[in-house]
């Protein structure tokens, strides 16, 4: 029996804080296309993000840093379209909201309007401060994000673990405080260590989404090509596999390859 898509309660930032307020862990995946898309939401997943990373994993990059605002506006509308229940929040990519905060409210309504997504994600603490409350007074959700950065690469010159010193987990400390007091929903932290993760989490009142951040916040995030199995290349200590899609589909695609070459595609029954 199908449910009738007005009886689906969909995910809100509110709710989000509720499930952090009984305990219940919050299940986070990207989506860059619709028919992905569809299959997160229809299995439950409570927030879809529409990462920058689509710039690795869609088109080839070796950084987020290539991906364009119009690139993301268009990922984003065809993940929306998919979606019933989850929150779909979209990345403001590098180079769109860093300059000052009028670009960066301009860029964040571009995506709330033209994509229908219901919040954004930015990068950075301190520096992009001013950024946020200008989004935020537009009344657009945001959600914050610490620890590794991926559109700080460069800066940082390697994807290894951040805040291990003890000035770098003060000051990150602070900026999650701070970025909660901006007012936004909820925190991603990236490849910190777990114990400096659970402060956080225990620290600040949102929820905090962790990715290679230990199991003591509130709930994580995976990039969907990488916890199927469809990356082959990308085998972080934090990224746990749930499937092997790389090898179904090669064998897949060999068995067409096969049929077809052996004119055993398409049979009769096959054929109009």
């Amino acid at each position: 029996m199908s449910v009738h898509k007005s009886t689906i309660r969909k995910v809100t930032t509110h709710q989000l804080q509720e499930m952090k307020s009984r305990g219940e862990k919050i299940s986070m995946l990207t989506a860059y296309d619709y028919s992905m898309a569809r299959i997160l939401d229809a299995a439950g997943i409570d927030v879809l993000l529409v990462g920058d990373s689509a710039s690795n994993v869609m088109a080839g990059n070796e950084t987020t840093l290539p991906i364009t605002l119009d690139h993301m506006i268009w990922h984003a509308s065809s993940v929306v379209k998919a979606v019933q229940r989850a929150l779909v929040v979209v990345d403001i990519p590098f180079g769109s909201y860093q300059a000052n905060s009028t670009e960066a409210l301009k860029s964040a309504i571009r995506i709330m309007k033209e994509s229908g997504a219901h919040a954004v994600k930015v990068e950075g603490g301190r520096e992009i401060q001013e950024s946020v409350i200008r989004i935020l007074s537009a009344g657009v959700p945001v959600m914050g994000h610490l620890g590794l950065t991926p559109q700080s690469i460069y800066k940082f010159g390697t994807y290894s673990v951040r805040a291990k010193e003890q000035a770098e987990a003060e000051r990150l400390i602070e900026d999650a405080i701070m970025l909660e007091e901006c007012g936004c929903f909820a925190l991603v932290l990236e490849k910190i260590p777990a114990a400096l993760a659970e402060s956080v989490a225990q620290k600040i009142k949102i929820p905090v989404i962790g990715i290679g951040a230990g199991g003591q916040v509130d709930g994580q995030v995976l990039v969907v090509h990488d916890m199927l199995g469809i990356t082959q290349d990308f085998k972080p200590r934090f990224l746990r596999q749930y499937a092997d899609l790389n090898s179904i589909i090669t064998d897949a695609v060999s068995r067409y390859i096969a049929d077809v070459k052996a004119r055993e595609f398409p049979n009769e029954r096959e054929s109009y």
